[in-house]
């Protein structure tokens, strides 16, 4: 170990902190879409069960726009099943999408 290693410790940090800095901001995406998602699967599942108690469309609707900010909101009945679909614009990841569907006609 002969020679000047003076400022190596600066370079080798300069080196890593760029990759360390996306790893992080990966994962703070990686966060915050998933709990998007979540609040997408709540938002389709509280709107179903509002159908399914025997409320307007539209109400549902609107319960699902305001829980989950969801672009893209459709009911449908199946059956014997009520099932909303959202869809969530999430950029620059892919959009998210969700589904839930009650028994109507049900009061829980």
């Amino acid at each position: 170990m002969g020679g000047d290693e003076r400022g190596a410790v600066t370079a080798e940090f300069a080196v890593a902190l760029p990759a360390v800095v996306v790893v992080v901001a990966l994962c703070v995406g990686g966060l915050g879409a998933a709990g998007r998602q979540v609040r997408l699967e709540q938002g389709v599942a509280q709107a179903a069960r509002v159908v399914a108690r025997g409320e307007p469309d539209a109400h549902a609707v609107d319960v699902a726009r305001r829980i989950a900010a969801a672009d893209d909101v459709t009911v449908r009945t199946e059956g014997d099943l009520v099932c909303v679909t959202a869809t969530r614009a999430a950029p620059p990841f892919p959009s998210q999408h969700a589904r839930s569907c009650a028994l109507a006609g049900s009061t829980g």
